[in-house]
């Protein structure tokens, strides 16, 4: 390897660096505006002649595939009922079930109701001592089993769960308007990481064309 070729390659990767330095030092900049709220929410309804209320917390990847997503739901009224619902991805192992520990405990069983395409539903009668046991918890830890026979622990802090549930119910707008600013927020930091691999792929694809070759880049929609 010539003098000259390595010289342009550590020239190539300090640019990139900087040029990742700079891109997500933007993005950065650009999520200092206020944050979507996120952990324990109250929602309330009426179906049938009953009150309906759910206390919920929903775990989401950037790219917005599920994680988990927990409700506990009380049902009032002409029919009175209380269970918790765990939501993860599919492809899981169905016989284990959802293995919910809080602070440690030696843990609660959630047997698996339904499996689709996006996600399983495992389910569990609500009683009063899981809830109390949550209220005065500080971690709850649900892990499910994938095809390949490997937990997948994911962990929910339990601040701020009391008050959602002994709270007043979060307003159906403002719910609305909650997951449009979440899903703008992960649209503009794809973008970023989209700008990013295309400025760093020609970056690096100049290093091997000859000096006098000449392209013209297409425009680029992201």
């Amino acid at each position: 390897m010539s003098f000259q070729f390595k010289t342009a390659m550590r020239a190539t990767i300090a640019a990139v660096s900087f040029a990742a330095t700079a891109l997500t030092s933007g993005y950065a900049s650009a999520q200092q505006a206020p944050q979507t709220p996120q952990g324990w929410f109250k929602l309330c309804d009426k179906s049938d002649g009953s009150d309906v209320c759910s206390i919920r917390n929903v775990q989401t990847a950037n790219t917005g595939q599920l994680i988990t997503a927990v409700a506990l739901v009380v049902v009032t009224g002409k029919i009175n009922r209380k269970f918790m619902q765990v939501s993860v991805p599919p492809a899981r192992l169905i016989p284990p079930g959802v293995l919910m520990q809080i602070d440690g405990s030696k843990g609660t069983k959630l047997e698996y109701g339904v499996c689709m395409p996006d996600l399983c539903i495992a389910e569990l009668a609500l009683t009063d001592g899981i809830i109390a046991n949550l209220k005065k918890g500080h971690e709850v830890v649900f892990t499910s089993v994938n095809f390949q026979r490997m937990p997948n622990p994911i962990k929910m802090s339990l601040e701020g769960f009391t008050g959602a549930f002994d709270g007043p119910a979060m307003e159906q707008s403002k719910l609305v308007e909650t997951q449009k600013k979440l899903q703008e927020e992960k649209g503009r930091e794809r973008k970023w990481l989209r700008n990013l691999k295309l400025f760093c792929f020609f970056l690096c694809l100049s290093v091997f064309l000859p000096a006098n070759f000449h392209f013209q880049c297409l425009p680029v929609y992201v």
